[in-house]
């Protein structure tokens, strides 16, 4: 199934994305592998991308690109992120299929046919999933297990693997993908947004042996504000007012309520006023209304503006027959 997968891809281009930060200690032993596993990838090039490195990562980069043509290494002045590295990955990537891949050694770059070999059955998005994972169970597993049941539910894409680097992606699916913050890991859905068909497979997971992980418990926090993101701009990139106007409306039935009861007390009640907050409530519901709707159509014109000053569609084309590219543009 591999060998036949691979043979059907020899027309396509490949991109090894690599991203890379103070890990000088795994590095030749990576090397080793993708040079390993390269001859049987047709046309493979390997952007390995530093990401402001301060220990030896550099100069064994550039010495590995200077053996072998088929590495290419960028290198960012200061550190950027593990998601800017990948976005770099992306824009540098001259392949048709972009394959992501860990430096640490924890993804085995062995299981790149298998990604490919699935891809060939007709999926755009193939994620790894660490299913035997070798993390620490408390530190590093449950936190995942937290966030990834967490963002399969509310962007309506399950997976169990999110944080899982090793992916395989047509180029078509994330090419106007722009990524930003920490935003990696959601690139599946970003794709699904464009049609894409997403899949994933198990693949194998290796204790660390070198360095020291770059993420604890805090991560959860940053998946759970990341997710809010991802599904306002899902839902509502193009109709913001929506979400601002929803709420602007809310707060003023809550502030017309409260204006009422306050009436009714003072009437039925002789309850004076200035003896209940809830003109005070009424009044602040009443200005967070007129705030959310102010917003709204201020977030309609700021979303006009990105798409028309910049030539971007509303939509996503899969294909087209008998239409000119120029009418694509």
């Amino acid at each position: 199934m591999i060998l036949k997968a691979i043979t059907l891809l020899m027309k396509e281009n490949i991109s090894i994305i690599v991203p890379v930060y103070n890990e000088a200690g795994s590095l030749p032993r990576l090397f080793e592998e993708l040079e390993a596993v390269a001859p049987s990838l047709p046309d493979v090039e390997i952007i390995l991308v530093d990401d402001g490195s301060t220990d030896d990562s550099w100069r064994l980069l550039s010495q590995q690109a200077a053996r072998d043509s088929r590495f290419k290494v960028v290198r960012f002045a200061v550190n950027a992120g593990q998601t800017a590295a990948i976005q770099a990955g992306i824009d540098f990537a001259s392949g048709d299929i972009l394959v992501f891949l860990d430096s640490d050694l924890q993804n085995d770059p062995a299981d790149i046919p298998k990604l490919l070999a699935k891809l060939d059955e007709g999926y755009d998005v193939v994620s790894g999933w660490r299913k035997d994972r070798k993390d620490n169970a408390i530190k590093r597993n449950f936190p995942s297990r937290v966030a990834n049941g967490i963002i399969s539910r509310v962007s309506g894409v399950f997976l169990h693997d999110y944080g899982c680097t090793l992916k395989a992606y047509k180029k078509n699916v994330i090419k106007n993908v722009r990524l930003y913050g920490e935003m990696h890991r959601f690139i599946p859905i970003y794709a699904s947004w464009q049609g894409a068909r997403v899949t994933e497979i198990p693949v194998r997971h290796h204790r660390r042996e070198f360095g020291c992980s770059k993420y604890g418990l805090e991560r959860v926090f940053k998946v759970i504000l990341d997710i809010l993101v991802v599904k306002f701009l899902s839902k509502y990139l193009t109709k913001p007012i929506y979400i601002f106007g929803g709420f602007g409306l809310v707060s003023f039935f809550i502030s017309f309520v409260a204006l009422v009861w306050a009436l009714v007390l003072k009437i039925f009640y002789n309850t004076s006023l200035i003896q209940t907050p809830l003109p005070l409530f009424s009044g602040i519901c009443f200005l967070l209304g007129c705030m959310g709707i102010l917003m709204g159509l201020l977030a309609e014109v700021t979303t006009r503006t990105y798409f028309e000053s910049q030539s971007q569609h509303t939509y996503f084309i899969r294909d087209t027959i008998n239409i000119a590219s120029r009418h694509l543009d």
